[in-house]
């Protein structure tokens, strides 16, 4: 399905029945990498799986800041009056949820996969094969990275919604990341699933969904 918002087409999924729970997917991603995680939700939840700007089948632009796809999420909810919210954010879509808390969307919950508050957060060795990454192929998604989020710790401290960090063991960022930011936010908790990387419990999410329908309810 698509939608037009903030001057923009975004493509969406929409399933289930109940609360309503966004899914913002990651950097060159699009919906389909929730595709496991949205069928296990529906039995509990309304379920939208949205497409981000200049991803999968939604608009592309010149613009690909954060703060830009917070406004795209805004519309799109003020447009299907979708309020209250629960969201799950990964990697730059947990980056998405938070500006959206900082925008002072109210949001029952606020869970955050694979999450960094600026490029500094990269493992030393991943924000090499990034600018490598870049050098060859001079993608905006790629510079993106290298270059945002750039939010401060003392910022999320002012995100009231409960909210749910969690993280792969190997991670493509720095352990510390996690924690520092579980510990910054007022109602936060941290899990770690041992023997996974950054996506890999997403796509197969079957260590995910139990944690996440226990904290949405």
């Amino acid at each position: 399905m698509k939608i037009t918002v903030n001057g923009i087409e975004l493509n969406y999924v929409q399933s289930g029945s109940g609360p309503v729970v966004l899914l913002l997917h990651g950097n060159g991603e699009d919906h389909q990498v929730f595709e496991k995680l949205q069928a296990k939700l529906a039995d509990t939840y309304t379920v939208y799986a949205i497409d981000s700007r200049n991803h999968g089948e939604s608009t592309q632009t010149t613009d690909y800041s954060y703060e830009t796809m917070a406004q795209d999420i805004v519309a799109f909810v003020a447009e299907l009056k979708l309020q209250p919210i629960r969201i799950i954010g990964f990697s730059d879509g947990a980056i998405i949820g938070i500006k959206l808390a900082l925008l002072g969307i109210p949001m029952e919950r606020l869970a955050l996969l694979g999450v960094n508050l600026s490029p500094a957060a990269f493992k030393k060795a991943e924000y090499m094969l990034l600018e490598l990454e870049y050098q060859q192929t001079k993608s905006p998604l790629i510079k993106l990275m290298l270059d945002q989020p750039q939010i401060r710790l003392e910022e999320v401290t002012t995100i009231n919604s409960p909210t749910l960090v969690i993280a792969g063991e190997n991670d493509v960022f720095r352990p510390e990341t996690f924690s520092e930011l579980a510990k910054a936010l007022p109602q936060a908790e941290l899990l770690v699933f041992e023997n996974e990387t950054h996506d890999s419990y997403v796509i197969n999410p079957n260590k995910l969904v139990d944690s996440l329908k226990l904290f949405l309810k």
